[in-house]
């Protein structure tokens, strides 16, 4: 007999499966030959992490070949704006449906493409937490620019979003785009890999020290216009936040912060009961004043 859990699981990743048939394409494969300073391959594992409100998420982990799954916009747009979507799960594990599918889900809602990056995780041993996550992200964009008039995308408009980790991981394409951080493959990577917005929801290792961000972070007047959402109470990250928002003012790069006082960590959009649940609106506003959306 199989534990209920197991059937969640199965659940999960029947609606995963569901959701991706709804995709342009099925996963594409960033590096045919190879992730870049890959010496051993993995067994991807997927497991059901029980929440004490009684949700459930995804999470995914081991991966060694990282993908992008495209999920085209609703309507006849053919000339869409896009997202590249990184979910959160501290460089560990990725949690693949909250800040992941259903993320996609509303991006297409309001006419944005959106393409659902699983990046390499946990973090490799003697390497930075998110040096291979920066090169997935990065290749993630210039494919995505590469194959904009096929996909039907606008290559003007891509933007990148984050949460937690995948947030941090959001902020490091933004602030690092110049030149990759592997050997380029292909056309892809001869395009620029420099998001045209940034949207960061409750991001985790913005912040250094004495009210500077991260040293990895080259925040510059090239960054990329920029939302973050917060709440006062997740107080392990709420600096992560406050410090890269002084940082994009100081570098005169227009920024929007949304600071509610509750609502924790890790919400995704899903309802926690808390005004934090009404950011996806305030993000749809920012949109419009970018000119993203109509």
């Amino acid at each position: 007999m199989i534990k209920p859990v197991r059937w969640k699981l199965l659940i999960l990743i029947l609606i995963s499966v569901i959701s991706v048939g709804k995709a342009q394409h099925n996963p594409v494969l960033l590096f045919p030959k190879g992730a870049p300073d890959e010496t051993v391959q993995m067994v991807e594992k997927a497991d059901i992490a029980e929440e004490a409100d009684g949700s459930s998420i995804l999470r995914i982990t081991n991966v060694s070949e990282p993908t992008i799954t495209i999920y085209p916009a609703s309507g006849e747009n053919k000339n869409a704006p896009a997202m590249v979507v990184c979910p959160g799960g501290g460089y560990s594990i990725l949690a693949y449906d909250l800040e992941g599918d259903e993320i996609c889900e509303w991006l297409n809602s309001i006419g944005i493409t959106a393409v659902l990056l699983k990046y390499r995780v946990p973090r490799r041993e003697g390497r930075e937490k998110h040096a291979a996550p920066l090169q997935d992200v990065q290749r993630a964009i210039g494919y995505v620019r590469a194959h904009a008039k096929d996909l039907g995308i606008d290559p003007g408009r891509i933007g990148v979003m984050g949460f937690s980790a995948g947030a941090h991981l959001s902020a490091m394409v933004s602030t690092n785009f110049s030149q990759r951080t592997y050997p380029a493959i292909d056309a892809a990577d001869r395009v620029s890999c420099r998001p045209d917005f940034c949207l960061l929801v409750y991001p985790a290792y913005l912040d250094g020290e004495y009210f500077q961000v991260a040293p990895e972070l080259k925040v510059s007047a090239q960054t990329p216009p920029t939302m973050l959402i917060q709440t006062e109470d997740d107080k392990p990250y709420i600096n992560s936040s406050l410090f890269y928002y002084y940082a994009l003012k100081e570098a005169g790069v227009s920024a929007w912060m949304h600071l509610y006082s509750t609502g924790g960590h890790g919400y995704g959009l899903r309802d926690k009961g808390t005004a934090v649940t009404t950011w996806p609106a305030r993000a749809e506003d920012w949109f419009r004043e970018l000119k993203v959306i109509p």
